[in-house]
């Protein structure tokens, strides 16, 4: 399966698990029923009464929504608060010893690699266990947290393993499929907590007449608990395979099963549990088993053996591994063909969508090392981090143009800001242009400690800095989009990403857009420009049924932020052809220049579907037309 077919997969695995828990709740509300006619002494005189059955299905479905709706709620915010519940602190690289810069070190390459935003790092200080976990809604708002136990007993080779394990949690859409568990189990929860509140408010009193009451708040109890029971049950199954999945990725990345294989044997003789009460909502997130054994052990763990886990992934041939992307065609020869050793095609492009080569990855490595000292230091400060982001907007090519925004940037910024920013500016005009992309996404945890007011009046100047140029360039654009996106979970933490789009038909418009844009950036002559646009555009599902214009549309990228933005909201399936189509423009004539590699790259990051880094083979350059 490729990454769109994952994403697919666990939307339809979310409409099983509401199916699942839906059976769950029906079962309660029958129990429920059952006490309530011995509460009001009607048993066993009457057994059936539609009247309070319908009562007593309302109130439990009210409860356990409200429960779930609740929790949901809290935890829109992003994986953060999980972190925070769980007892972690951000690792911060001013803050962070040697094995904490490590840690930062392997997560910035596997996010460079993987096209997504860095992810925020949280350390669980209290945790002596070797245990790690990844949480959010969407690739763009997912942290990793990670164990003090990890660091102190892992090894760089194990801890790439850990990291690329949850890695794909992240881009196979799990981390979302995990937070809905907490809210449904939270709704359930929520029952056996008003059982015990009753009985609590009863068990003392003296008066007969609170007996029945008292009854019935233990009943609630015995059977909100038989409902955790379940939906422990459902969660245990849903996530054993989710995990083996996750660990066939993680060697799939690293091209390394000695990794996982080193940390599944420690522990073997260490533990993962955790001493955190809230590690119990939060147990099927993690890397390994995080609670204590019970009885029901063999049931309820949401994670497979680790003897069986061992036995998976030593039995790897890396030499040969099949893709989890699409068993049909090897890793190696996609990794190549879309690094540029080869002609990439189209299908390659879409089937690297959310996986990470061992050419990516070692791309990333090569990248950070050569980073100058300066730059790997600012990326990582707050202040330094916005100095970047104003440096990438100056106008690098016309001196004049450059003069006019640092004069109009001291109006707004701090004084040492703005000789920082031209400090940097320096520094990255001595770069390869297409380190421009990865040198933004270095930046976002850092800009993501700023307020929500901060991160907007940073989006504003930066918007401010290229007006004042006068010509919006296809990179101005690019940095406004994506700088816009991946600071979205701080500027609006609460906003949703579900799905509104399934046909064609509603996101046809926005799609010519796109398409049409694409062509544009990639030629100047007319016929090749048409050429390639309708080459996109036959991608399209439908296109035989729909009206299609012969030549790219007029549009501007206020439009084109418009439309994609809409297509946002589209299916993983729609989103699939999306990319599919683009990148048929894109690779009509085989080659990807960097201001096509640029935009594609952008369109697909805030669509949330990451494209891996185009790479050049023999240079690690782009290829130029």
């Amino acid at each position: 399966m490729n990454f769109f077919e994952h994403q697919d997969r666990a939307r339809q695995n979310t409409q099983k698990l509401i199916g699942l828990f839906s059976l769950s709740i029906a079962v309660m509300i029958v129990a429920i029923y059952i006490a309530t006619l011995f509460l009001f002494r009607m048993a066993p005189r009457i057994w059936w009464h539609s009247g309070l059955f319908l009562y007593v299905a309302g109130i439990t479905i009210i409860a356990i929504a409200l429960g779930s709706l609740y929790k949901i709620a809290y935890l829109r915010e992003g994986g953060s608060i999980i972190a925070q519940e769980l007892g972690g602190r951000l690792l911060l690289p001013e803050t962070a010893d040697e094995q904490g810069r490590q840690l930062l070190n392997i997560v910035e390459e596997m996010a460079i690699a993987s096209g997504i935003s860095v992810p925020e790092v949280y350390l669980l200080d209290r945790e002596t266990s070797i245990n790690a976990f990844a949480a959010g809604f969407t690739p763009n708002d997912a942290v990793i947290g990670v164990t003090r136990g990890s660091l102190q007993h892992l090894n760089r080779d194990e801890l790439q393993g850990v990291i690329g394990h949850e890695f794909s949690h992240i881009l196979n859409g799990d981390m979302r499929l995990n937070l809905r568990l907490v809210g449904l189990l939270h709704g359930i929860l929520f029952i056996y907590l008003t059982g015990e509140l009753l009985w609590r408010l009863r068990a003392g009193s003296r008066e007969d007449k609170g007996l029945p009451l008292w009854a019935f708040g233990l009943a609630l109890m015995a059977i909100g608990g038989i409902g955790l029971f379940c939906g422990r049950l459902i969660k245990a199954a849903v996530s054993r395979q989710r995990e083996f999945l996750a660990d066939a990725s993680a060697v799939q990345f690293t091209r390394n099963p000695n990794g996982l294989t080193g940390v599944f044997q420690k522990l073997q003789h260490m533990d993962s549990r955790l001493i955190s009460p809230s590690a119990e909502a939060a147990s099927h997130m993690f890397f390994g088993n995080a609670l204590n054994p019970s009885f029901w052990e063999d049931m309820l763990s949401t994670h497979p053996p680790l003897a069986e886990r061992i036995r998976r992934v030593g039995g790897v041939n890396v030499s040969n591994l099949p893709p989890i992307r699409d068993r049909t065609r090897s890793q190696e020869s996609l990794a190549m063909g879309f690094a540029g050793g080869a002609n990439a095609t189209p299908e390659q492009v879409v089937n690297q969508v959310g996986t990470v080569a061992p050419e990516h990855f070692a791309h990333a490595q090569a990248l950070l090392s050569q980073l100058p000292e300066s730059l790997r230091l600012a990326v990582r400060q707050q202040e330094s981090a916005m100095a970047i982001a104003f440096a990438l907007a100056l106008d690098t090519e016309n001196i004049e143009v450059q003069e006019r925004q640092i004069a109009w940037l001291r109006e707004v910024q701090p004084g040492d800001l703005v000789e920082k920013t031209l400090e940097l500016s320096s520094e990255i005009r001595q770069l390869d242009p297409s380190i421009r992309l990865p040198l933004v996404d270095l930046t976002v945890p850092a800009l993501r400690q700023n307020s929500a007011k901060e991160c907007q009046r940073l989006c504003k100047c930066v918007h401010g800095l290229v007006k004042v140029s006068g010509n919006l360039s296809l990179w101005d654009f690019v940095l406004q989009l994506i700088l816009w996106h991946r600071l979205q979970p701080c500027i609006n933490p609460t906003s949703s990403t579900t799905v509104e789009f399934t046909t064609i038909e509603q996101i046809w418009p926005d799609s010519i857009l796109i398409l049409s844009a694409l062509a544009r950036v990639g030629h100047s002559e007319p016929d090749a420009m048409a050429y390639a646009f309708r080459s996109g555009v036959f991608r399209l599902p439908k296109a035989g049924e729909q009206e299609k214009p012969d030549t790219p549309v007029p549009c501007n990228f206020s439009d084109i932020k418009k439309s994609i933005e809409r297509l946002q909201l589209a299916s993983p399936k729609l989103k699939q052809a999306i990319i599919d189509a683009c990148a048929h423009t894109v690779l009509l004539d085989n080659k990807v220049t960097p201001k096509e590699a640029d935009l594609l790259r952008a369109i697909a990051m805030t669509l949330d579907c990451p494209i891996p880094p185009f790479l050049n083979s023999q240079r690690g350059v782009l290829k130029q037309k």
